[in-house]
């Protein structure tokens, strides 16, 4: 149950009389009901109000919603109000300074804010307030747009009203006005603006179909005995709000911190078992060094640098003993940047299909193509043909996202990304994992260069240090990666 449900579900047992219990000694609606009839009359007799037919509005009680108490009574909304009108229907002449001219836009969460009106003159103020007279105590109720907020007027700084907002007049010896308030508020009444409110655009809740909504009337003292109930109750709901949003933000970052603890699991060894017959890191890296040295020697990869030896103040976890630190340089078969020019894209689809940052979403699935023409192709594929199986890692903007290439495609890199070829011995998809672990992304934003759109120098991603597991337990922690992650995708 959300704050705003349980605060509607208190609202609603206040005006079913389920909130406090009925006393024979208060008296009873009816009689209530009678009693602001008479004292009404008198007000129109003493031409201090005007009859409105509004304020005699009947209610058909074969419609109503819900039992209440025997002493309670069902009326109209316009039954026990001296008075219910709008503001003015015509924009009038703002001013600089003069007297508060308040909308709907003034009204927010059940207050009245007069820090952002407008302003009319004395004298069109005069005028307006002639027919629509807002004075401290008074209710007034949104009627176009958003309809049926209240809103206790608790200044007796004069201002007048825009036909967006009603006024609601009553003898407050007879209402509450916080009663009130809280009923216009429960879902009894929010239920009937919403059915009723009519037009397309900003829509309308008239002033007819105001007055003709059902309410309640306890007896005076029940109802200031409710308000002080719901007053108690509110500060609960108050805390379980804020208890609330904390379960929110935990629950959305849950399976996001889920995701990165079991990605952290599996590049510290934790996620499988180690097998001995599987052999170790050690010999799969010496494998994949003389594999490298002999396509070397066949011209089919250039010579590179050595790389600085792993420090031991580098090494960021423990691993298994089975398992070696490498630096990623060293069990790729290539590692390339894109080139810096911006491809000419096409706006419609060829067999030549380029990928860029935008192009691979933060789960590291491509999720569209660009397209190019056969001569760009063949010019950004002059260092290295991206094949089946190659990682395309962003390095700029969006960082970290790794994407495996499918089978079939002709690729060539677009902006912002750089091509990893696994060497011989090493799964391109454990490969995947290591580079959008938590550590990578760690280490990458901490070396971001740049200003707007950082960036990651190739030469810092060649240089990353990571855990190498032999080749059949790399495949293991894979596979179970992929059993476990969806269901951290389905917690989202």
């Amino acid at each position: 149950m959300t704050p705003e449900q349980l605060k509607a579900s208190i609202l609603q047992y206040a005006i079913q009389g389920k909130l406090v219990e009925q006393r024979v000694e208060e008296g009873t609606g009816e009689e209530l009901f009678q009693e602001i009839k008479r004292k009404r009359e008198v007000l129109i007799k003493e031409k201090i109000i005007k009859k409105d037919k509004r304020t005699n509005s009947i209610i058909n009680f074969q419609n109503v919603p819900f039992d209440i108490p025997e002493n309670w009574m069902w009326v109209t909304l316009g039954s026990i109000l001296n008075k219910l009108t709008d503001g003015t229907h015509k924009t009038p002449k703002y001013t600089s300074t003069g007297v508060r001219f308040v909308s709907v836009k003034d009204m927010s969460n059940g207050f009245l804010s007069l820090e952002n009106t407008k302003f009319i003159s004395e004298e069109e103020h005069k005028e307006l307030y002639a027919r629509c007279n807002p004075e401290k105590g008074d209710l007034i109720l949104s009627k176009v747009g958003t309809t049926g907020v209240p809103a206790i007027v608790d200044t007796a700084e004069p201002f007048s009203l825009f036909v967006s907002v009603a006024l609601l007049k009553f003898d407050c010896k007879c209402i509450d006005v916080e009663f009130l308030y809280y009923m216009l508020m429960s879902p009894l009444v929010q239920a009937q603006a919403t059915e009723n409110t009519r037009g397309v655009g900003n829509k309308n809740w008239v002033l007819d179909a105001i007055a003709s909504t059902m309410v309640v009337l306890p007896p005076l003292s029940e109802q200031k005995r409710i308000v002080q109930k719901i007053k108690e109750l509110l500060p609960y709901v108050d805390r379980y709000a804020t208890a609330y949003e904390k379960l929110e933000r935990f629950n959305a970052k849950f399976p996001e911190d889920m995701k990165k603890s079991i990605l952290q699991y599996a590049i510290q060894g934790k996620l499988v078992e180690q097998r001995p017959e599987e052999g170790t890191g050690e010999e799969l890296y010496q494998q994949i060094q003389a594999e490298k040295q002999h396509l070397i020697a066949e011209k089919k990869i250039k010579k590179e640098k050595p790389l600085p030896e792993i420090a031991e103040n580098e090494i960021p976890f423990d691993i298994p003993e089975s398992w070696k630190w490498v630096r990623l340089n060293n069990i790729a078969e290539s590692i390339v940047d894109c080139p810096h020019s911006t491809p000419k894209y096409l706006d419609m689809e060829t067999e030549y299909c380029t990928i860029d940052t935008n192009c691979i979403d933060g789960k590291g699935d491509i999720t569209k193509w660009r397209y190019v023409d056969a001569d760009t192709y063949t010019a950004r594929i002059a260092r290295l043909t991206p094949q089946k199986d190659d990682i395309v890692y962003t390095r700029e903007g969006s960082i970290c996202r790794a994407a495996i290439l499918p089978e079939g495609p002709k690729v060539c890199l677009g902006q912002r990304v750089m091509l990893i070829r696994s060497a011989n011995g090493v799964f391109p998809q454990f490969i995947r994992r290591l580079l959008m672990s938590p550590m990578v992304i760690r280490k990458l934003t901490e070396q971001q260069k740049g200003i707007g759109a950082k960036h990651v120098n190739v030469s810092d991603v060649c240089n990353l240090i990571l855990p190498l597991p032999p080749l059949a337990e790399q495949e293991r922690i894979v596979a179970k990666l992929e059993e476990i992650l969806p269901l951290c995708e389905r917690l989202k």
